[in-house]
């Protein structure tokens, strides 16, 4: 077994040691199909998904401690993912967005900064806009509501999966 050193540019390497094949540009047709075998989640989706959650936990912890001012910290705290994950899909889905492939870019960053500074801002104002404020209602809701990200992923991942079994059936 023989140690070669480590290259001064971890980009450059030989690949003739069984190493990855070289990047390979997808036709037209190909992007299509990929397009086709895996379609994005829509942020909208994603936002109506928050809002229904965010709701539905307000309501809840409204009926389970019975205080409107637990269950409107509650709803708040839906309102702090929701609201900067509208704007967000909003400005992501524009068109000015998807210009190019650089532009994409820029336009995810600003709009992340965009939505970060938004739900900080949101949890400053929170103790003068509710009040009483109950923490605890505001992130758990809040916690629920950001967790519908992993809800999206798995929705995909099913629906890939349901689909060979569509297809032998």
């Amino acid at each position: 077994m023989s140690v070669r050193p480590l290259p001064s540019d971890p980009w450059d390497r030989d690949d003739d040691d069984g190493g990855e094949a070289p990047f390979k540009a997808l036709t037209r047709q190909e992007a299509q199909a990929l397009r086709t075998k895996e379609p994005p989640v829509s942020p909208w989706r994603v936002v109506l998904v928050q809002s229904v959650v965010g709701v539905s936990v307000a309501a809840l912890v409204w009926l389970f401690w019975g205080e409107f001012s637990v269950g409107l910290s509650a709803l708040y705290g839906a309102a702090v993912a929701v609201v900067p994950g509208a704007l967000m899909a909003r400005g992501m889905t524009s068109r000015a967005s998807s210009l190019s492939p650089g532009t994409s870019a820029v336009s995810f960053m600003l709009w992340e900064m965009m939505k970060i500074g938004v739900s900080v801002a949101m949890l400053m104002l929170a103790p003068r806009l509710v009040q009483p404020l109950s923490w605890p209602a505001l992130l758990a809701a809040l916690v629920l509501c950001i967790k519908v990200y992993w809800i999206a992923l798995l929705w995909r991942g099913r629906s890939k999966r349901q689909e060979p079994d569509e297809q032998s059936t």
